[in-house]
């Protein structure tokens, strides 16, 4: 019974250790990347991908506290790493986009609130950003509709940025 106590104390310091350290990289986090001018959907991306990594880190430590084996968290990572490798290799368009998202969100002069214009010979079309995510982005025309484009595509395109929004 005196083992269980023990885990259970280690389990709730490492939950309160885990909330601590999720307030404290938000706001570490958000203070640090407001003075580097980043848009806030870009800081809150930023900060989703780190919680996660501290989630990860969080569930690990709490396996080894209630008392799994390395070869057993070995066993279950590679099988989940496997699982993930034939998703990707299945959809090789998802592992795309994302690596797309990543290019455009470091080096890619779009914001959101710009309005660009794809050049596509076929069918061009023009509209105002308002998501950009990990998959697609999202463009409203003046017309009303969304438009929905994988980020691959912007990365294959020509797209001419029409009108600059400056907002932090």
């Amino acid at each position: 019974m005196n083992e269980y106590k023990t885990q259970l104390l280690e389990t709730s310091v490492l939950l309160v250790l885990y909330i601590l350290a999720y307030f404290i990289t938000d706001k570490t986090i958000n203070n640090a990347l407001k003075s580097t001018q980043l848009q806030r959907a870009r800081r809150k991306m930023i900060i989703k991908a780190v919680h996660l990594f501290t989630t990860i880190g969080c569930v690990v430590l709490l396996s080894g506290i209630w008392g799994l084996e390395q070869d057993e968290i070995a066993v279950f990572a590679s099988t989940v790493m496997t699982v993930l490798g034939i998703a990707f290799f299945a959809q090789w368009s998802i592992l795309s986009n994302i690596t797309s998202s990543i290019i455009l969100f470091f080096n890619h002069p779009l914001k959101l609130g710009d309005t660009i214009k794809v050049l596509d010979k076929d069918c061009p079309f023009e509209g105002e950003i308002t998501e950009l995510g990990f998959f697609f982005v999202q463009l409203k025309t003046e017309t009303g509709e969304t438009i929905t484009i994988p980020n691959s595509v912007i990365l294959q395109k020509s797209v001419s940025v029409i009108e600059k929004k400056n907002k932090p």
